[in-house]
């Protein structure tokens, strides 16, 4: 019998993909499931970016690019940073990588150190904690409340620095809560962890889905950060596989030296691809998208609320609602089951996410058309009132 590693055990359930093999394998056996579980927008990427990328393959353009990526990508993702996000930065920063997953994973090689401790807020993304485990170091999640929008706060992180943390992750707008970080706030946290010489890894994968006021990019506050970003929610290119960090010029080395060997380079014709999400044309359709998403929150939150599942707070951005559901179950995830099996409806159990709110809360991803959405939510309400009478 072959001998695993140990990390093998240690490494945390993303249920949200368990729920989603459940939910493809009663769609194989012929039920309708509607899907508000896994966080993948129904939008597919945009006309312009699937035929640059097949002009780049009829062209031929298949090689490895460089490690770091595309310098006509790079340069436009800067780009895009200094004219929708408030943050110009030069291109060199700049390393495109095998989805933000890739990016996550080349910044924890880069930063953590065997025995090291990562201080994350609770709830969070769940892969964060393996990426950060793959690297040898620990999390330490730190329990969050709806009065704080469910993000860590200074006093937080002075609170729980202990002698072997080295630095912080965190999201804005945030999965599953939706909720972003108020800038000032943030602005207080990053000066915590630069005084105890700590570095900040700042997940921006849904900051351009943001629907209350200009978005800005946490590099506007400074500019020693580690940017994580995606071309898979606000770009609709989820299987493309393709994301990019944004380093401080002394990290930019070591990075593109790891990239260089762990991946080689990102996929090249996803690159070629992407180049075209930031023409005017292309940009003109996300942002046609993001309002339709924001109409969808603006639907689902007061449907949820009707039938007994409060939302503590009213998310600003991404695609999710994180709802709770104990006036109808004191287990979510026995509820999540039930949807899933009688309701025919997937939405992710809180244990996903920490276990702070595990038991109350379930998270909802509108990110199905509002046709569907609206079936989910009336499936949802005759069974719910089928048991407990809302």
């Amino acid at each position: 019998m072959t001998i695993l590693a140990a990390r093998t055990n240690e490494t945390v359930t993303f249920h949200a993909v368990e729920l989603l093999k459940k939910a493809n394998e009663l769609r194989r056996a012929g039920k309708d499931i509607i899907s508000l579980g896994v966080g993948e927008p129904d939008f597919t990427a945009a006309a312009p970016v699937v035929e640059a990328m097949q002009r780049a393959a009829r062209d031929g353009l298949s090689a490895y690019s460089a490690p770091a990526g595309l310098p006509q990508l790079r340069e436009a993702i800067a780009e895009f940073y200094g004219n929708q996000l408030g943050a110009p930065v030069d291109a060199s920063r700049v390393i495109v990588t095998t989805g933000a997953s890739g990016a996550l994973l080349l910044a924890a090689l880069a930063l953590v150190n065997p025995g090291d401790e990562v201080l994350m807020p609770d709830p969070c993304y769940p892969p964060n904690r393996n990426f950060i485990g793959a690297a040898g170091g620990t999390t330490r999640l730190i329990p969050t409340t709806p009065a704080a929008r469910y993000q860590l706060s200074a006093t937080d992180v002075e609170s729980h620095w202990g002698p072997s943390t080295r630095g912080v992750l965190i999201a804005s707008p945030s999965n599953p809560t939706g909720t972003s970080i108020d800038h000032d706030a943030l602005a207080q946290l990053i000066h915590v962890v630069r005084a105890r010489s700590g570095f900040v890894m700042m997940d921006e994968i849904y900051l351009s889905l943001s629907y209350e006021g200009t978005p800005r990019s946490a590099l506007t506050l400074d500019d020693d950060l580690i940017i994580l970003n995606s071309f898979s929610k606000y770009f609709d290119m989820t299987g493309w596989r393709l994301g990019w960090m944004i380093v401080p010029p002394d990290m930019v080395a070591a990075v593109e030296k790891m990239a260089a060997s762990l991946a080689i380079c990102a996929p090249t014709l996803a690159q070629y691809g992407a180049v075209a999400c930031f023409e005017a044309d292309s940009l003109a359709i996300f942002e046609e998208r993001r309002r339709a998403f924001a109409a969808r929150r603006d639907y689902i939150l007061p449907e949820l609320t009707g039938m007994g599942i409060r939302v503590p707070v009213v998310p600003d951005g991404a695609f999710y609602v994180y709802g709770d559901v104990s006036a109808h179950a004191n287990d979510s995830y026995a509820l999540s089951t039930d949807l899933l099996l009688n309701a025919q409806v997937a939405a992710v159990p809180g244990i996903d996410f920490g276990p702070t709110h595990a038991r109350q809360m379930m998270r909802f991803a509108y990110t199905t058309g509002m046709e569907r959405l609206e079936e989910a939510m009336h499936r949802m309400r005759h069974y719910l009132a089928s048991r407990q009478g809302y």
